[in-house]
């Protein structure tokens, strides 16, 4: 009878082998949808950057609204006969603006 039941549970261990370690096992399938899962993650970042980049190259494009903001916020541009007055707070420093190229350049 102990021969029996050593060889029904040897046999049982034989089976839930391949279930948890095996190459289908639930193991590898819970690391499997971990990485499906992270993938999709990634992919949902890059397409919500890719709508955003193509938006932005569609308004480049066609309008001149973006390529104005861009020239105004990020070089510090302002259009002809257009004054720029900076508002600083007390206690607070101003930021350094950059100094044109041609101002940097030797006359």
């Amino acid at each position: 009878m102990r021969l029996i039941t050593l060889a029904l549970a040897a046999l049982l261990l034989l089976i839930q082998f391949p279930l948890w370690l095996g190459k289908g096992g639930w193991l590898r399938v819970a690391d499997m949808e971990a990485q499906v899962a992270l993938a999709n993650k990634k992919n949902m970042e890059l397409k919500a950057r890719n709508a955003k980049l193509e938006s932005e190259v569609r308004d480049l494009k066609d309008g001149t609204g973006a390529v104005e903001e861009r020239a105004r916020y990020e070089l510090g541009m302002v259009k002809q006969n257009e004054i720029f007055v900076q508002i600083v707070r007390k206690g607070q420093t101003p930021p350094l603006l950059e100094t044109p190229v041609d101002a940097a350049a030797p006359h």
